[in-house]
C-alpha cells in the first residue's frame, strides 16, 4: 500500500499572514510534491494550494478589548478546529503569525502528540517579553523573520531558525519607480502620497476618518498632490468610504485596492498604519510616517500594565535602532502631526536619499530565501528526510 502523503495544517489570521502562508505553501509543494495542505487560508494561501477550512476573516480582530468581545466565538472556533485537525491526523500544525489564536491551539495540539510550528516570532522584543516562555511551551520549532530573534529564545531551549523575510525576497523582482507610476496611471513628475489604513476591519474603522482628515490637511498645502488610499482588498472600499465621511471625493482622494506594493514604489512618501506594512514600506525604500490608534481601553490597559518594552512601534525603527521613520500613536496621531511629517519628507530630498540607502541595505540582509528555508525546516521536523527535498 502506498505511503500516505505528508499532511500539514496551516492557519493564518490576516492579509500579511496569508502572504507568508502562501509563500511557505508554495515552497512546501516545490520541495515535496503531493503534500496535502489545509487550514485557515486567505486568497493567496488558497491559490498556493491550501484547502480552506475557514477564510482568514474569522480571526480578523486585534487589541485586548476587541479580542475580549469576540472571545466566545474564537474559543468555539478553536475547539472545533482542534477536533477537525485531530480527526484529519496531519503530520504537523503550522501557525502563521496570529499568536494569540495560534499558540493556544498549538499548545493544545502538542499535548495530544502533534508536532507544532510557529512561523513569525511574536514581537517579544517590543512588548510582553514573557511570551518567550509561552512560545517555547507551545511549539517544537519557531521560524523567525529577523536575525536577532533566535537568541531571545535560547534560554528556553526552543529550536528557533532565522529564515529571512519573504517580503524582502519578493521585492527583488519589484518594478522600478517609473514602471510603477505607469501601471497606476501616474505622471513621472506627480507628487504622490500613499495612505495605508491597515488590513484588518478594526483598523479601517479606527483609521479611515483620520486618514481622510490627514489628506485634507495635506491637500490644503499641496494642492496638486495625488493622494491615494491603498487597500489590501477591494472588498474593503465600501467600509473605508463609510468610515471616512463625505470628504474623500471633495478633497480629490483616490482609492486603489490590491496594488499596495506598486503604490509604495510609486509614492514620494507614505502614511502607514504600524504593522507589517511599515516594514514593507521600508524595504520598498518609500519614505514613511508610521501611526496607530488602538481602542482607548486597550491602549490604557497596555500602558497601565507596562506591557510595552520597545520605545518604537515601527519595524524600520526597531531594525535601525533609532527613529528613521516618524511615529505617532493614539491622540498624537492627529491629522496635523501626520500631515506635517509627510510634507517634511516631501521637502527634504537629501533625507529621502539617505533613507533609501539604509533601506536597501536592510533589504539585502533580510532577503535570505525565507520560503525555501522555512519549508525545509518544517519538512525536516516531520521527518520528510533531506533526500526527498530536491
Amino acid at each position: 500500500m502506498a505511503e500516505r502523503p505528508i499532511r500539514l495544517v496551516l492557519t493564518a489570521g490576516e492579509s500579511s499572514g496569508d502572504q507568508l502562508g502562501a509563500d511557505l505553501a508554495d515552497h512546501l509543494r516545490r520541495q515535496h510534491p503531493g503534500i496535502e495542505l489545509a487550514g485557515i487560508a486567505g486568497p493567496a494561501m488558497q491559490a498556493a494550494g491550501v484547502e480552506p477550512w475557514h477564510d482568514l476573516d474569522v480571526l480578523g480582530v486585534m487589541g485586548l478589548t476587541e479580542v475580549l468581545s469576540h472571545l466566545p466565538r474564537l474559543i468555539r472556533l478553536r475547539r472545533k478546529l482542534r477536533q477537525r485537525i485531530l480527526d484529519w491526523q496531519p503530520d504537523a500544525f503550522v501557525g502563521v503569525d496570529a499568536p494569540d489564536f495560534n499558540l493556544g491551539l498549538a499548545r493544545q495540539l502538542r499535548k495530544r502528540g502533534l508536532k507544532t510550528v510557529h512561523y513569525v516570532s511574536p514581537t517579544v522584543w517590543a512588548w510582553r517579553a514573557g511570551r518567550t516562555r509561552v512560545v517555547a511551551r507551545s511549539v517544537d520549532l519557531l521560524l523567525a523573520l529577523f536575525p536577532f530573534e533566535p537568541e531571545l529564545y535560547a534560554p528556553h531551549g526552543l529550536d528557533t531558525r532565522f529564515v529571512g523575510h519573504p517580503v524582502a525576497d519578493q521585492l527583488s523582482d519589484r518594478p522600478g519607480r517609473e514602471a510603477a507610476r505607469s501601471q497606476l496611471g501616474l505622471a513621472p513628475d506627480d507628487t504622490v502620497v500613499a495612505l495605508l489604513p491597515g488590513s484588518r476591519r478594526s483598523e479601517i474603522e479606527r483609521h479611515a476618518r483620520l486618514l481622510s482628515d490627514t489628506a485634507a490637511w495635506i491637500r490644503a498645502r499641496r494642492e496638486s498632490a495625488r493622494i491615494i488610499v491603498f487597500l489590501a482588498d477591494r472588498r474593503q472600499e465600501a467600509l473605508f468610504r463609510d468610515q471616512a465621511g463625505n470628504d474623500l471625493d471633495r478633497n480629490g482622494i483616490e482609492i486603489i485596492a490590491e496594488r499596495t506594493r506598486t503604490g509604495l514604489i510609486a509614492a514620494d512618501a507614505a502614511c502607514v498604519a504600524s504593522g507589517t506594512a511599515t516594514l514593507e514600506t521600508f524595504l520598498l525604500e518609500c519614505p514613511a510616517v508610521a501611526y496607530y490608534r488602538l481602542a482607548p481601553a486597550t491602549y490604557w490597559m497596555i500602558r497601565g500594565l507596562r506591557l510595552i518594552r520597545s520605545r518604537h512601534i515601527a519595524m524600520p525603527n526597531i531594525l535601525f535602532g533609532d527613529e528613521i521613520v516618524p511615529e505617532f500613536v493614539q491622540a498624537g496621531a492627529s491629522p496635523e502631526a501626520l500631515g506635517k511629517a509627510v510634507i517634511d519628507w516631501l521637502d527634504q530630498p537629501q533625507r529621502r536619499a539617505g533613507y533609501r540607502d539604509i533601506a536597501r541595505g536592510f533589504r539585502h540582509q533580510l532577503a535570505a530565501g525565507a520560503g525555501q528555508n522555512a519549508a525545509r525546516a518544517v519538512l525536516e521536523l516531520v521527518g520528510a528526510g533531506r533526500g526527498q527535498l530536491g
